[in-house]
Parts: C-alpha cells; sequence; structure tokens
C-alpha cells in the first residue's frame, strides 16, 4: 500500500528526515517510535503532504505522491490525524466532522461515515451542536480522529494521538485504534510512548535523529535494548 524510499525533508538549511525506507501494507498497523526530536512529525507530515519531501519518493498503490498538493494526496486514501488535533475551535462538532467529508467520494458516504463515528465517539453524537472548542482535550482528539475517518481513507495517519491526555483517555483512544484496526484499515502510528504503541501494531521502526535505525516485528522492537534505552527510558 504505502511504500517512502530514501525520503528525505529539511527546513532550510536543517536537515530533518534522511534517506528514510518505510512500508505499510493493507490492514496492517506499523508504528514509528523515537525520543523528541526524532523527526516523526515531520515524516508523517511529508508523507501526507503537508512538508516537501526534499529527496526520495513516497508511493501509494505505487502512485507517486512525493510532490503533489495535501488534497491530492488524500484522494489517494490517506488521512491524517495531526498532533495538536488542530480542530476548528469555532465551528460546531458536526461542521468539523462534515468538512472530513469535502472530497466527493466521502460526500457520496457521508451518512454512513457519520454514523461509524458516533458508534466509535458516542460523546460527539451528543456535542454534535457544541462549539468544538470547548470540547475536554480527550473529546477533541475523538473529534480529530472522527473527521480524518470521514474522508473514507484506507491508510490514516495518526501523529501523537495520545499527546496530553489523561490515561484513562488514552485508553480509549488505543481502544478506538484496535477498533480502526479490526476493521481493516491501515494505520501508521507515530507515538512517543512506545509500550502502548507496540500494543496495538503489527511491525514497527525506531527513528532517531531523522534516520530509520532499526526495524522489526513490535514484539521485537518493545524487547529490543536499543529501544528500551532510548525511548522507554529503561
Amino acid at each position: 500500500m504505502l511504500e517512502v524510499r530514501g525520503l528525505g525533508a529539511a527546513y532550510g538549511e536543517a536537515v530533518a528526515l534522511w534517506d528514510v525506507d518505510l512500508d505499510v501494507s493493507d490492514g496492517e498497523v506499523v508504528s514509528i517510535v523515537g525520543p523528541n526530536g526524532a523527526g516523526k512529525s515531520t515524516l508523517v507530515n511529508t508523507i501526507a503532504g503537508l512538508h516537501r519531501a526534499s529527496g526520495g519518493r513516497i508511493s501509494m498503490d505505487g502512485h507517486d505522491v512525493t510532490r503533489i498538493p495535501s488534497h491530492r494526496v488524500c484522494g489517494h486514501g490517506l488521512a491524517i490525524v495531526p498532533e495538536g488535533r488542530r480542530i476548528f475551535p469555532a465551528m460546531s462538532v458536526q461542521d468539523n466532522l462534515d468538512l472530513g467529508a469535502y472530497r466527493s467520494e466521502a460526500r457520496d458516504r457521508r451518512v454512513a461515515s457519520l454514523d461509524r463515528v458516533f458508534a466509535l465517539f458516542p460523546r460527539l453524537r451528543e456535542r454534535s451542536g457544541q462549539r468544538a472548542g470547548t470540547l475536554s482535550g480527550g473529546e477533541q482528539q475523538m473529534l480529530a480522529i472522527g473527521r480524518a475517518l470521514m474522508a473514507q481513507p484506507r491508510l490514516l495517519l495518526m501523529d501523537e494521538p495520545s499527546l496530553g491526555l489523561a490515561p484513562v483517555v488514552v485508553d480509549e483512544v488505543f481502544d478506538v485504534i484496535r477498533s480502526i484496526r479490526d476493521s481493516g484499515m491501515s494505520v501508521l502510528l507515530v507515538e512517543q510512548n512506545a509500550q502502548r504503541a507496540f500494543e496495538v501494531s503489527t511491525r514497527g521502526y525506531l527513528l532517531s535523529e531523522g534516520r530509520m535505525v532499526l526495524g522489526g516485528t513490535s514484539q521485537e522492537l518493545a524487547a529490543n535494548p536499543d529501544i528500551r534505552r532510548l525511548v522507554l527510558g529503561v
């Protein structure tokens, strides 16, 4: 499904990613872990077309999407849940969700998508007319995930979905990731909480200083001493 080869990214003269390779297959959850400043958010934003690649290739189902606009990347079946949620606080919950279905293909299935989102997040149904900025942090994260699902993606990019959330809300978020995984959707999960990421993913990668330094099954990575030192602090 997703194939990334030799990907580079920079901010001016400062290189953020060096020659990154990764793959995500149909129906697979793949995690990207690493310490702060490793380049995880730059990686997911570059794949989504929100940051321009300086080199390499990103392909989706064999189609080169490396340098196309982000809305066209979405047209190839990708949607992103960005770090920090980036909802529209002055708009209602319902309007935020409707924005996720802006593609014609997604608009045609809007009602079914909305039912699915409300089944995953009953609180969003209860608050559908409420301004999004008045939601709790956990509810805003649910809204960001729901908005991405409204686009009918086949690959969901999730950037630090547990960031800043209370432990009980983190449990809810990872339960939703399991539900998404079990539905057959592919997920690329960028997550600082490596232990939780490995619980829901099949495979993973360690990103450090902008380079992919390790890859393997989640079970292998969870037991790897380098990851235990760099990410888990053990």
